[in-house]
Formats: C-alpha cells, structure tokens, sequence
C-alpha cells in the first residue's frame, strides 16, 4: 500500500523548500555585495580616520621606538604574545601596531598618536569573511556558498549549449521575462572566468577549517596543527622566562641588504620579553600572485629561514595565491576597480536568477508571492544596510554596534516588503470582489 500524503502538507513542504532556496541565494547575494565593497577595505579604513599621518615609509629606528612604547604600555599580568607592526604601502600607506590588547596609529618618528578606529571595515570583513558568525561555522557556510557559486556557474554553462555562441546577442529587447533571461545569461557568460576564480578561491578559504580536518584524518592522524605547520610553517616553543626585548632594526637592515626585491609589509614579534621570542617579516614579491614570504628570525636578530610561499611546495604556493587572486590585492586601483565592476555583475546575477525561477513559478500557476517580496527586500535592503551603518560609523563615532543593526535592519526590509505585498494583495482582491459584484 502507498503512501498517501495530503495537498496541505505537500503545500507546506514547497513553501519550507522555496524558502530554504531563498536562504541559500540570499547568503550568496549578500556574500557577492560585502565582497564587492570589501575589494575598497584599505580605502575604507582612510575614509574612517582621515586625520591618520600617512608615510610613505619609515625608518627601523622609528619602528623600535613605537614597539618598546606600545610595550611599556601592556599590562604586566598579561602580557601580549604577538605584536603586529604594519608598515606604509601603496593601498595603506600608515604605520599602526597592534597587540592582543590594543591597536595604534604612530606616525613617521615612531610616535604614537591615536588609537586604530576602524569599526565598520572590520564589520564589514567579518561580514563577508563568516557572516559575523564565530570562525569555524561562518567560514563553513561561506565556503559551501562559494562551492555553490562554482556549481551554479558551471552546470548553467553546461545546460545552455549555445550561451557562448549568442554571448552577445540579444534575443528580446523588451522590459520582459525573456529580456531579463537574456541579460542574466550574458553577463553569466561575459563574467565566466571572474566567477569561476572567486568561487573557487572562497571555497577553498572558506573550507579551511573541514580540509584541514579532513586532511589531518588521512594524513597527520589527527594532527591539526601538522596541516597548519606544513603550510604556514611551525610556531617556536614558548618560554615565559623574561627576556630583553628584541630590535627589529637588524631584522629590517638584513631584509634590505640580502633581499632588496621584496617590499616588506607586516613585522611580527611573538612573545616579545621573553626567552621564547622570535620574529617574522612578511614580504611581497613583486609580479607574484602570493600574499607575501614568511622570513623567520630568532629573538637576536639572526636569520633563520623562510617558510616556502614563494618557492616551497605547489600546496602552498596555491594557498598562499588564492587570497589575493579572490579579494583583488593585486595589481593596483586598476584591478581594484575591475573587481568592483565584475562583483557588481555578479551580484546582478545572482539576484535576477531568482527571478527568472519566481517567473517560471508564475507560469506553472505556482505564484510565490511572499517569497518574491522577501527577495525583494533582500536585493534593495542589503546596500541599504551597508550605507546606513557606515553613515552611522562617519556621524556617531565606533562605537555602533554595526552587527546588530544591519541584520535586524535587513530583516526588517524583509519583512516591511512581505506585509506590503500582502496589503497590496489584500486591496487588489476586494477591487476584483467588488468588479464582480457590480
């Protein structure tokens, strides 16, 4: 005997799975949008603290002088294990040291002069990065909406055999269903390779925590921190013995004479004050696609090694590529402005598939008109929320709590557009009631 299951649950069963389908797009909506804005991250970090003194450089001697200052200012019961200093560069061209506790702006004699207050950029990275959720479950989900990107852009291709050959034909020229399918599929085609890229690369930041997992379970029996190690190179044992603290002014001077191609721009100092403390420069190699080379020296200054970004294993040279190739860190304003353009695209994509499916929906006598709404208010609330938390941070200061405003404000875009789509339902009814009646 079958199974028999009434109209009203397999009702209820399409509503739940048009809605987890809304979830699923609206997630990657959101993703291409912050991602978009956050292609300008460095810029928006100016556009928060215009007053900031910028150099173009400064010297080792200075940067010491702000370290042992920064330093002196940490409490004794907790002392900092890892000090960040950040050197000028073209896209940020500031010196600011950050600690476990705090960080600082100084300027070109070491000086420090105001506290780093960059609240909404770093909002918005945590907004694209992990959906302001802890790490490991916000990157998951990130990452399955980048593997999800990359399924969606390959499996359109292969379900359009001409999409390439009318790549830039349109069939209607109407404001219609068909038009908007038209438009949907160029731009899909023309933005192919840049889709591709960026889904691949966020998935595979994204997922950093299940491979890594997964990679320790088949090949570092369980070892976590062996997968870490093997690419970005082993963290020194620590001793809490005190210690006189280190000088980075060795350091830089031994980067400059030995290794004068690359433009060093991050100095960290781990453990610094006790006999543990080592240090390292991040450097980037010009004409290359990674982040940066990892060169690793002792608490004395010695040089010890580099890590292998640069020339180590294709593993790591390929992870050390992806976060530059995805967030657009290369190759200056003109790329920067590229990403803008392709992310812009994407974004569109993303949104007038949706509605193309609520089209085909309509057709088949299956109107989804609540669900359309909520999309509705998804597509325009979501740059809403992002100018009016930042209008916010430019006249109210850093202290906003950005997070809490720009969900409930986006649900609250949501849902102001449902109830007017049902009001407007409501009022439509009654004048087709009314039409009847006469």
């Amino acid at each position: 005997m079958g199974m028999t299951i009434n109209k009203m649950t397999v009702k209820k069963a399409l509503a739940a799975h048009s809605w987890v389908g809304l979830v699923c797009a609206g997630l990657l909506y959101l993703i291409c949008v912050t991602g978009t804005v956050l292609v300008l991250y460095e810029e928006w970090q100016r556009i928060e603290q215009p007053g900031i003194p910028e150099m173009n450089s400064i010297e080792p001697e200075a940067i010491q002088r702000a370290v042992e200052t920064v330093l002196a200012s940490e409490g004794v019961q907790a002392p900092t294990t890892h000090l960040h200093v950040h050197l000028p560069t073209d896209a940020l061209p500031r010196t600011t040291i950050t600690t476990d506790t705090q960080a600082v702006h100084v300027d070109a004699n070491g000086a420090v002069v105001s506290p780093e207050e960059n609240a909404w950029a770093e909002f918005l990275l945590a907004l694209h990065y992990r959906l302001n959720l802890p790490a490991v479950i916000g990157m998951t989900i990130v990452g399955i909406m980048g593997a999800m990107m990359l399924s969606l852009s390959l499996s359109g291709v292969l379900a359009h055999p001409r999409i390439f050959r009318d790549a830039f034909t349109l069939r209607a020229r109407r404001r219609d269903q068909a038009a908007l399918a038209d438009w949907h599929n160029r731009l899909a085609v023309w933005t192919l390779p840049f889709g591709i890229a960026i889904a691949l690369t966020g998935s595979m930041i994204g997922l950093y925590y299940v491979s890594g997992y997964g990679m320790a379970a088949t090949a570092y029996e369980g070892d976590t921190e062996a997968v870490t190690t093997a690419i970005f190179g082993d963290e020194e044992k620590v001793t809490s013995d005190p210690a006189r603290l280190p000088s980075v002014v060795p350091v830089l001077g031994y980067m400059e004479e030995r290794y004068p191609a690359v433009e060093p721009y991050y100095v960290i100092l781990h453990d610094p004050g006790t006999t543990g403390q080592h240090m390292q420069v991040i450097a980037e190699h010009p004409q290359r696609l990674i982040f940066g080379e990892y060169y690793n020296f002792d608490g004395e200054g010695r040089f010890l090694n580099t890590v292998g970004m640069a020339d180590g294993t294709t593993g790591q040279q390929l992870a050390a590529s992806s976060y530059n190739l995805h967030f657009g860190n290369y190759g200056g304003l003109p790329v920067k402005l590229a990403y803008i353009v392709f992310g812009a695209l994407l974004s569109v994509i993303v949104a007038t598939g949706l509605y193309i499916w609520f089209a085909k929906e309509q057709r088949k006598g299956r109107p989804r008109t609540m669900t359309r709404a909520a999309w509705n208010g998804l597509i325009v609330g979501t740059p809403a929320m992002l100018v009016i938390t930042l209008l916010l941070r430019l006249t109210l200061g850093n202290g906003v709590p950005f997070e809490a405003v720009f969900w409930l404000g986006l649900a609250a875009c949501m849902v102001v557009a449902v109830f007017r789509s049902k009001a407007r339902s409501t009022v439509l009814q009654r004048r087709q009631e009314v039409s009847l009646a006469e």
